[in-house]
């Protein structure tokens, strides 16, 4: 398992080292032990969700705040998404910088966004299945977000914008210079 960083400070890829055979493949996909020593940042997860979407939607820019504020181990287990993280930590040298990255069924990256950032992702492939690990619980009332095409971040989910599909709440979210976050 390699860990690299990314332009966001404290946001890492992390690529498997997959052993193949004529059975198929293994891969270790996380270890806890590896990513603090490299990282020196915890990497302790209690929660696992699973979203299934079909191509164009396009999910986030979400976060949760304060004490319920969740780090993000994201995976793309099946199909292709285009993954961002935008920095919303005020005190960060990279706030208000976004950095995605595509990631697939088949390069198996994974990216850790930690607590204090958006994220999001476009669905790219005809369907995709996307695994979250959280290292905190979900909480609905610390829910907060930025809209996906705020003109300040630019973000380009790689998507024509008529096939966008959003839920209502993503098309309501607050501009980045209102800080909802």
């Amino acid at each position: 398992m390699k860990i690299k960083e990314t332009p966001l400070k404290d946001c890492y890829i992390i690529e498997p080292t997959i052993f193949n055979d004529d059975r198929g493949y293994f891969y270790e996909k996380f270890n806890e032990q590896k990513f603090e020593q490299v990282t020196g940042m915890n990497g302790h997860f209690v929660q696992d969700n699973i979203s299934k979407s079909s191509y164009g939607v396009l999910r986030g820019l979400h976060l949760q705040k304060g004490d319920k504020a969740q780090a993000k181990l994201v995976s793309c287990l099946e199909g292709k998404v285009l993954d961002v993280a935008v920095d919303l930590r005020e005190d960060s040298p990279t706030f208000g910088k976004w950095f995605s990255l595509e990631l697939t069924a088949e390069n198996k990256l994974q990216l850790y966004v930690p607590r204090g950032f958006g994220h999001g992702f476009s669905v790219l492939s005809k369907t995709a299945v996307f695994s979250y690990k959280c290292d905190n619980f979900y909480n609905k009332e610390s829910e907060g977000g930025v809209l996906w095409n705020d003109p300040e971040l630019e973000i380009d989910w790689q998507l024509p914008s008529e096939d966008i599909i959003l839920s209502d709440k993503d098309r309501i979210q607050p501009v980045f210079s209102l800080k909802n976050f």
